[in-house]
């Protein structure tokens, strides 16, 4: 009996040791206020990126992690102290946005977001982020809204000559030149495509589906006609255009067989298809056109069929995008190494010191 008590006292003293342990402070952050960098933070960080990598992380990449959560907290306290702050509803908009990404498809709200995952996943939005983010949902979007409010404070310094970093000419005609065989476009062509929703009442449905594919076929309804209807709220249908590419990735893309799309594309033009059943609506399409394969686009072409963005506008904006994107993260390292002074931050530990501690 007495070795079973000294057991769980051994066990609770370990356990009270741990946590000491793990909430001792490797470093306080103090240029706005003062704020703690813990063990546990560097840990909890630390697992969440090997989670995320599938792959242990030596000492000096955590040492690595413990200096960028330093210079998160500067930024933080930084942002603060300048009074820059971020609404909850953009907070929201992103975090839906992220998840949009995530599963391929758009949510336009956090309710849709949770049904979707229960419905595919028979979990919750909670357990799904614990178990593959290592976190909870307001965990989650706490860590959203520092990243938000770091970058609306880079932005308030750096935004200015942000607006004048921007790809050259000479740079667009050389990338263009250097990778010409990636300018192309398959076989494509644009469809018309209308839509009625089963809703609560399936056989009303078809009933409207097969009533516009007539009058389609007879002549009283156009194209045009549908395009316009359709946006009205009371149509009952919706209706749009669709471009696809002769390709089996769009095949994949569009939910059908290589043989099928391959059919489509021998249709033709101007005449209403049969009528497609899916689990959820009555659909039939129109092939408005019909574009040839263009093996090599000049830098004076149109991206797709239809666009007003050229090749050119198309090089530009990426590598201008590609270029901000450098000078952002050139600026946030300028701007941490300013803050990050001994005035601002009081570290424990050497980095010898706390590579030790980090084999863990």
């Amino acid at each position: 009996m007495k070795k079973i008590a000294f057991g769980i006292l051994l066990f609770a003293a370990l356990s009270g040791a741990f946590a000491q342990s793990a909430l001792q402070p490797l470093a306080v952050v103090k240029l706005n206020g003062s704020s703690n960098i813990l063990l546990k933070d560097v840990k909890d960080k630390v697992e969440n990126y090997q989670r995320q990598s599938n792959r242990v992380l030596t000492p000096e990449e955590r040492l690595d992690i413990f200096n960028a959560l330093i210079d998160q907290k500067l930024v933080l306290q930084a942002a603060k102290k300048a009074g820059i702050t971020i609404e909850g509803s953009m907070v929201d908009q992103y975090f839906l946005a992220d998840m949009s990404q995530r599963y391929g498809r758009q949510f336009v709200s956090e309710k849709e977001l949770s049904d979707y995952i229960r419905q595919t996943e028979k979990i919750t939005l909670e357990e799904v982020l614990k178990t593959q983010l290592g976190m909870t949902l307001a965990e989650y979007k706490k860590g959203l809204e520092e990243q938000l409010i770091s970058q609306r404070y880079v932005y308030s310094q750096k935004g200015s000559e942000l607006q004048n970093v921007a790809a050259t000419d000479k740079e667009i005609r050389d990338f263009y030149e250097l990778n010409k065989p990636s300018f192309s476009l398959p076989e494509m062509l644009r469809l018309f495509l209308v839509s009625v929703p089963y809703g609560s009442d399936r056989k009303a449905a078809e009933t409207k589906i097969n009533s516009l594919m007539a009058d389609f076929r007879s002549g009283k309804l156009t194209v045009e006609q549908m395009r316009v209807q359709s946006k009205d709220a009371n149509a009952g249908y919706q209706a749009g255009d669709l471009l696809i590419s002769k390709l089996a990735a769009h095949a994949a893309r569009l939910g059908i067989s290589n043989d099928r799309l391959i059919k489509i594309f021998e249709e033709p033009v101007n005449v209403a298809s049969e009528r497609k059943d899916t689990d959820r609506d009555y659909q039939f399409y129109v092939i408005l056109e019909k574009y040839p394969a263009n093996p090599e686009l000049k830098i004076s072409d149109s991206v797709q069929p239809g666009s007003t963005t050229t090749v050119y506008d198309y090089i530009r904006a990426n590598l201008t995008n590609q270029k901000q994107s450098m000078f952002i993260m050139q600026a946030v390292q300028d701007i941490t190494t300013s803050l990050n002074t001994k005035e601002n931050v009081e570290r424990k530990k050497t980095d010898e010191e706390l590579k030790k501690l980090f084999a863990w």
